[in-house]
């Protein structure tokens, strides 16, 4: 009996040594491929939320310099953002907030290349399409009506296409092309929910143009 027992230990220690040989090297590599990925995935997780920590405080350093009106302290702090954050959310936040600080100050030129910087590099579309607007705002009052217009050709989310509209319509009012401008307050007039409270600036805007809005008729 013990012999008998001895026999069927054997075959299956040898069953089991010819699988490792066989199979082994290729278990072996697949743990070691599942492991990294799991210690990859873990940094992942801290270097992301290190970089949410780090671009959280340094957006707050932007709120204090921008609310105290210190430029060369809002310049410093957007260029650490850009340099160090500029993948994360807060870093387009800080670039229109640092925009509207230097352009309150008089630094046309540098709001404008805050601006530009956030319309290209930030990765929400919303933030884009908030850059745009408000750059081709400023252009606008620089009479650089072309540039202006460029950047409202860029794609947009859809709930942001009324605006581009309106805004193009500011544009084509200003250089006194009033059928443009007509055409585009139209479009954004229809864009615009009945309950958008923006609706109402549309249609005084309309009004200016000649144009009745209660002769329009809603986007279908």
């Amino acid at each position: 009996m013990a012999t008998h027992l001895d026999l069927e230990e054997q075959e299956q220690l040898d069953r089991l040594k010819h699988f490792w040989a066989t199979w082994g090297n290729l278990i072996t590599g697949v743990l070691v491929v599942v492991a990294l990925g799991v210690i990859g995935w873990q940094g992942w997780q801290y270097y992301q939320r290190s970089q949410a920590a780090g671009a959280a405080a340094l957006y707050d350093e932007m709120k204090r310099a921008a609310d105290g009106g210190d430029v060369a302290r809002v310049e410093r702090v957007l260029a650490d953002m850009k340099d160090k954050f500029g993948g994360t959310a807060y870093a387009p936040q800080a670039g229109l907030l640092a925009a509207k600080a230097l352009r309150d100050k008089g630094n046309v030129q540098a709001s404008q290349a805050a601006l530009t910087w956030v319309a290209e590099k930030a990765s929400d579309a919303g933030y884009q399409a908030v850059a745009r607007l408000r750059l081709a705002a400023e252009l606008m009052q620089a009479k650089a009506y072309d540039d202006a217009l460029r950047q409202l050709d860029a794609p947009v989310p859809a709930e942001f296409q009324p605006l581009v509209a309106d805004r193009k319509g500011d544009i084509y009012l200003a250089q006194g092309k009033r059928e443009q401008a007509r055409s585009a307050y139209e479009l954004a007039w229809r864009g615009l929910g009945p309950q958008d409270g923006y609706r109402r600036m549309v249609e005084i805007k309309l009004n200016a143009v000649g144009v009745d809005p209660a002769t329009l008729k809603p986007a279908p």
